[in-house]
């Protein structure tokens, strides 16, 4: 008799952290390269200053043009199950890059990826644009 395949094991979620690419605040010139490039290029860079088990579970991609061009930079965080936060008017440099992977690390360990505010890292503390139920939950109230 053979077993039936398991569900995968919430250990195996990743929470994906898009960074816009694009973000150019307003008034910023159009021939410097754009805020949310320099976010994205200091992301990636951060990942090599914090322990690799904090970021066991976090993958880092750019998205060009998340369409909130009226608060750049920005960012999000979203996985399978979890509610998505979208964040907005980041500082597009090395501690706000920091404090995004952190971010994105609460968001994959919490089973389910609730980020209270008072325990988000200091530059993600504010700014949020949206968060977004988990895809097909319920409705609530």
């Amino acid at each position: 008799m053979s077993e039936l395949p398991q569900p995968p094991v919430a250990d195996a979620v990743i929470t994906e952290l898009v960074v816009c690419t694009t973000c150019r605040p307003e008034g910023d010139s159009r021939e410097a390269p754009a805020a949310g490039a320099t976010l994205f290029e200091a992301v990636q860079h951060a990942q090599f200053d914090l322990p690799a088990e904090a970021l066991r579970r976090v993958r880092v991609r750019g998205q060009a043009c998340m369409s909130a061009c009226g608060r750049a930079c920005t960012l999000a965080l979203q996985a399978p199950g979890k509610p998505s936060y979208l964040f907005g008017d980041l500082q597009p440099d090395a501690a706000t890059a920091r404090d995004a992977l952190r971010c994105a690390a609460m968001h994959a360990e919490a089973a389910d990826g609730q980020l209270l505010r008072n325990q988000r890292p200091e530059r993600l503390r504010n700014g949020i644009l949206a968060k977004l139920p988990p895809h097909g939950a319920q409705a609530t109230g």
